[in-house]
């Protein structure tokens, strides 16, 4: 890699990034509105289950600038969703300021395993056993989204609850491999504890990105 584009990416000028795509929101709060998503490679959290193993190695990735990138979103959608991978291995501050200088809103999606950086209008925390949240984002959650892969993640999600905001909206969403396991304990959990609610993956019933 070039020492400028080096640079670039330490500073979060530029960002490894493995796709960007216009779509519908699949999961948790805001399912079903349209949003331009954003994918950074990069990740460690290392989750046995996760269907997006491809982002976890960031050399794959080029190095884009994030000009480049925000000019490809403000063509789709208001809503810009950051995922990955763990976005948040990388400095999101000059993503989302130039993001929020074109009129766009900010989302994320993260394990919240590395510390907050970045200026977001909705931040969705999805904890992972490995590598656990840093203490400060959970009071940052605007979502707190536990994947459920067999009934020991509910209690971990019942440990998850107790750091966040009494307005953290609260989804339990089953790992797609195991759904049809997973969900009918996540119905009579919901059922039981009523300020939880159960997320689906409904993209892939959709079969859109």
């Amino acid at each position: 890699m070039q020492p400028e584009l080096k640079q670039a990416v330490a500073s979060g000028q530029a960002l490894p990034l493995m796709e960007a795509f216009y779509t519908i929101q699949g999961e948790g709060y805001h399912k079903g509105s349209a949003a331009f998503f954003i994918r950074i490679g990069g990740c460690d959290v290392g989750c046995h289950w996760c269907d997006v193993k491809e982002s976890w190695d960031a050399d794959k990735h080029p190095p884009t600038y994030i000009e480049n990138i925000v000019a490809q979103a403000k063509e789709h959608a208001e809503v810009v969703v950051v995922t990955g991978g763990e976005p948040l291995m990388w400095d999101m501050g000059p993503l989302t300021q130039a993001l929020h200088k074109a009129g766009m809103k900010t989302h994320i999606e993260t394990s919240g395993a590395y510390p907050l950086s970045g200026d977001w209008d909705w931040i969705c925390l999805s904890p992972k056993k490995r590598m656990l949240p840093k203490t400060e984002i959970y009071q940052k959650a605007d979502e707190l989204k536990v994947i459920v892969y067999n009934k020991d993640d509910l209690n971990f999600g019942a440990r998850q609850v107790l750091g966040v905001r009494d307005d953290c909206k609260l989804y339990l969403q089953p790992e797609w491999s195991r759904r049809d396991s997973a969900i009918p304990l996540i119905v009579d959990y919901v059922l039981e504890n009523p300020k939880w609610m159960a997320s689906l993956q409904t993209h892939k019933y959709l079969k859109i990105p």
